[in-house]
């Protein structure tokens, strides 16, 4: 049976600490791939971002195409942990980790699921600071790496 870490929190989070116990029974993991993104200044215009998102909803979204990468890719293991609240430059926002026998897998897997958080996942984006500030809307750069998932 996979491991699976799911979380969404305010709270931030170590990456190295949090990838650690997918390698804790790691007999057949030949790969952790990982994946930290973190909160931008905007060229020192962004003082904050502010993600909401329904809890609850949000959470079960996210299973569902962790399934999805599951059914996909032989993974050993995926954990995702997406930050909520106000949260600062430098700070982290979002972790994904895959960990599978070989690398492609691994990757791909990977890929996927950034791919669906920054498209898909029911979170919504407030810019807060000088020149920056409001909604911030889906990029089609974004929209257009998502669409080779069909």
């Amino acid at each position: 049976m996979p491991l699976t870490i799911l979380r969404v929190q305010k709270e931030p989070f170590d990456s190295a600490a949090e990838t650690a116990p997918l390698l804790a029974d790691c007999g057949d993991i030949g790969a952790l791939v990982s994946f930290t993104g973190l909160c931008r200044d905007e060229g020192g215009t962004l003082a904050a971002l502010e993600i909401e998102h329904y809890p609850g909803m949000a959470e079960e979204e996210i299973g569902r195409v962790i399934a999805e990468a599951y059914a996909r890719w032989p993974l050993e293991a995926i954990l995702v942990i997406h930050r909520c609240g106000l949260i600062h430059p430098g700070e982290p926002i979002v972790l994904v980790a895959t960990a599978g026998r070989h690398r492609s897998e691994a990757f791909a897997a990977a890929e996927f699921l950034m791919d669906y958080l920054k498209t898909r996942a029911p979170f919504w984006k407030k810019q807060h600071g000088d020149a920056a500030g409001g909604w911030v809307a889906a990029k089609a750069e974004d929209d257009a790496a998502a669409s080779k998932w069909g």
